[in-house]
């Protein structure tokens, strides 16, 4: 939109004819023609004067008009290099928002496909360990898989003979024996220690199995992430285009 056409524009909003705005502005009603055929472009003190009598902010003004037109013809009046250049800064301050939420949604897309890929908030497994039984301060790590070889050697050393083996073996698993199933969803190894009131526990790993409901919550993460992550590059492309558009 030109000058002129705002200029008339608001005069028919108001249902003025030329000669009452003329009045209105404190000019000639030939002046006001001109202006609003564009046949002339105000001063600055006149522009500011039309504003004033009309009781209009220059941003509402000047909000119609054809950015060239600003840049070039009127931009040496003070009003319009202020809108102009507080115009610039607001589209500044929009591109970098794009920016900066852009780069937060590509920041939680790549977090919830590393999150989904390393198992974080979802476990694609049980692991289950199992400990035979407390392993007593001094006593070897291997004394539940061992006990029975122990026997027999005191055995063939003379050491018991096979009812007295037989009894202490008896003894051993009818009072240490005292197997503890401990299931998680965190792998943590082969096998793990745990400490106990009389010694220590050692938990050896039973079994792993899948768990459905977690490989799909975690492809279901993956997949809000991709999706996350190709929005915060089109926010990219957007502020780009932006950039271009509106700081060119």
């Amino acid at each position: 939109m030109n000058f002129g056409d705002k200029l008339k524009q608001i005069r028919t909003g108001k249902n003025w004819t030329q000669p009452q705005m003329a009045e209105v502005l404190q000019i000639e009603q030939s002046y006001l023609s001109k202006l609003e055929n564009d046949k002339c472009l105000p001063s600055a003190e006149m522009f500011q004067s039309i504003l004033q009598k009309l009781s209009i902010s220059s941003a509402e003004f000047l909000a119609d008009l054809d950015k060239s037109l600003l840049q070039s013809e009127l931009k040496l009046i003070p009003e319009v290099a202020t809108y102009l250049s507080q115009s610039r800064q607001s589209r500044i301050s929009i591109i970098k928002t794009y920016l900066f939420v852009s780069a937060l949604i590509c920041l939680l897309g790549i977090s919830a496909i590393f999150a989904a890929k390393r198992e974080i908030f979802f476990s694609n497994y049980v692991y289950s360990y199992v400990s035979s039984g407390v392993i007593l301060d001094g006593e070897p790590e291997n004394v539940f898989q061992n006990y029975r070889q122990l026997s027999q050697m005191k055995l063939a050393a003379g050491i018991l003979d096979l009812t007295q083996m037989n009894k202490e073996v008896y003894e051993f698993e009818s009072k240490r024996i005292r197997p503890e199933i401990m299931e998680t969803d965190r792998d943590l190894g082969n096998a793990f220690t745990r400490k106990t009131d009389k010694g220590y526990r050692n938990f050896v790993l039973n079994d792993t199995r899948a768990r459905v409901s977690a490989v799909s919550s975690n492809r279901y993460l993956e997949f809000l992430g991709a999706m996350l992550l190709a929005c915060g590059l089109l926010g990219f492309v957007i502020e780009w285009r932006l950039r271009k558009l509106h700081l060119a």
